[in-house]
């Protein structure tokens, strides 16, 4: 998987096999390794609201009604973010 790649290779830790505690929150499950650049955290942003938009796109349509104002309401905030995101990963390009 793709996006796999790019969370490994910005130094997002998905559970740390080593026991060691890389965050301020010892509870914390997913785990941002202090030294990772900007542009891998907006590119990795940018990859998991991609992926919600599939998932509230595929749900939305399978729904009726008031559920679906909802979640296609949850769809445009997803496609804005992903805006905001992706503006902001082409500032974090080009310096």
């Amino acid at each position: 998987m793709r996006w796999r790649r790019v969370v490994y290779s910005c130094g997002l830790d998905l559970g740390a096999a080593d026991g060691k505690e890389t965050s301020d929150n010892p509870n914390s499950t997913f785990r941002i390794a202090p030294d990772v650049d900007s542009e891998c955290l907006l590119a990795s942003l940018s990859e998991n609201l991609a992926s919600a938009n599939a998932m509230i796109s595929d749900l939305a349509f399978d729904l009726e009604g008031s559920r679906r104002h909802v979640a296609l309401g949850i769809l445009q905030v997803i496609e804005v973010s992903e805006l905001l995101a992706n503006r902001a990963l082409d500032i974090v390009e080009v310096r």
